[in-house]
């Protein structure tokens, strides 16, 4: 029988004289048929025969010669239908659960809401209160926040900035609005109607305009927001038709700051969130400057996990010609991402050959190959031949030292065995 989440104590003996098994006489959970016609639980009747060696009908008493069982997939049908019946009718007779209590902040929250939504000087400092009540409040507080209309009224006040009388004060209380909402955490399944309400396209409009003119907490807030509404699968090329190429130049700003490294984190993660959902926000990015400011943030960068999302965002850009061209057009480029190959992690090696993969199959100009010679990267590629097993990345080694070896040849730094592996030497 089916899997059911029936109540049996609840509904038990409360079922039809023909649903009991004749042995136990308990409701059968998987009925089969035996040879006298007679229908029994599997598992009873399989005791009876195998355990207890008995060869008749416990009902009948009848000689049974083939102790066989054939499911009763009527019954079966018959007493699922009348289960999910029966649940179903007594789950309407249960009162619903009582709803959870308010949480201790409850009146306060209520009281800072009405005065932030009230058209006061007092917004702004009256929002900064807010703030402090969610930051330093437990979950209770933040989902009664959630419940009692917290975000609508946020959303509000953070949409007036695009009207055309919005002064100072109100994107102050804009940029405080977003400091309250980054203590809000969101969760896609249980949050949708508010992810819904943030991806409004005024709602995106204000948050762009913060990450653009606002001060650097509130830039930072505004990534952490939009990093949440990532994770709900927005359509970022939205952005990138709305906001043009000032959005990006924001984002790389802030990518660029050595000094709070956790709102440069946070923009690089976006940023590769939006790269890698639209190929028009690669484009936009470009034209952003996008390769230039992340070249020359890559030789500076320590961090493992920093190193690889840079590396990401240029390789994700090398896929459009744009992107290659403005690479390649770059003098540290090549030697940047050929430095951090077997320097840095596994997964920044895997990148970095894709990188010169991309540029040296797609934009292999002779001056393009002379760099990645002279710089080292080549010495790099022909390193990795020499790591055991097979993968992707070394099949990817191979065709660029066979597309380009016969150039490379040419020089004497290009090692003699090598032009042996790869069928070169002697060739024209």
């Amino acid at each position: 029988m089916a899997e059911t989440t029936i109540n049996y104590g609840e509904l038990a003996m409360d079922f039809p004289q023909d649903f009991r098994c004749p042995i136990s006489m308990e409701l059968m959970k998987d009925p089969v048929t035996i040879s006298t016609g007679v229908t029994y639980d599997r598992k009873n009747i399989e005791k009876w025969f195998h355990t207890y060696k008995k060869a008749t009908c416990p009902a009948t008493m009848q000689l049974v010669d083939n102790p066989a069982t054939t499911p009763n997939h009527t019954l079966n049908r018959l007493i699922v239908s009348w289960l999910n019946t029966s649940q179903s009718n007594h789950d309407r007779r249960r009162p619903p659960p009582p709803p959870p209590p308010p949480s201790s902040k409850h009146e306060e929250l209520a009281a800072l809401l009405a005065a932030v939504n009230d058209s006061t000087p007092f917004k702004v400092s009256s929002l900064r209160k807010l703030r402090s009540v969610v930051e330093n409040g437990d979950r209770a507080i933040k989902e009664d926040f959630k419940k009692s209309g917290g975000v609508e009224a946020l959303v509000s006040i953070m949409v007036q900035i695009l009207s055309d009388d919005s002064g100072f004060t109100m994107f102050r209380a804009c940029e405080e609005a977003l400091g309250v909402l980054n203590q809000i955490p969101f969760s896609d399944e249980d949050d949708e109607k508010i992810l819904q309400l943030l991806m409004n396209p005024n709602c995106m409009k204000s948050m762009a305009a913060v990450l653009q003119r606002g001060g650097a907490e509130a830039r930072f807030c505004a990534v952490s927001t939009f990093q949440k509404i990532a994770k709900a699968d927005y359509q970022w090329y939205y952005v990138a038709e709305d906001q043009g190429v000032d959005f990006f130049k924001s984002l790389l700003e802030i990518s660029s700051d050595e000094i709070s490294t956790a709102a440069s984190s946070c923009a690089l993660q976006l940023f590769v969130e939006m790269l890698e959902a639209s190929k028009k926000s690669r484009l936009k990015a470009v034209e952003a400057g996008a390769v230039c400011t992340l070249v020359e943030l890559l030789p500076d960068s320590i961090r493992p996990k920093r190193c690889e999302r840079i590396m990401q965002l240029i390789k994700l850009m090398c896929e459009c010609a744009e992107g290659r061209a403005a690479f390649a057009d770059h003098g540290l480029g090549i030697a940047a991402v050929g430095k951090k190959m077997l320097s840095v992690s596994g997964g920044a090696t895997k990148i970095g050959v894709k990188i010169l993969w991309l540029v040296s199959s797609y934009h292999s100009t002779e001056r393009v190959l002379e760099e990645m010679l002279v710089c080292g990267a080549v010495k790099k590629l022909v390193a990795l031949l020499h790591i055991g097993g097979r993968s992707t990345t070394k099949e990817r080694v191979v065709k660029i030292l066979k597309m380009h070896g016969r150039t490379w040849r040419r020089y004497p730094c290009f090692p003699g065995d090598v032009k042996e592996y790869l069928g070169l030497e002697g060739s024209n």
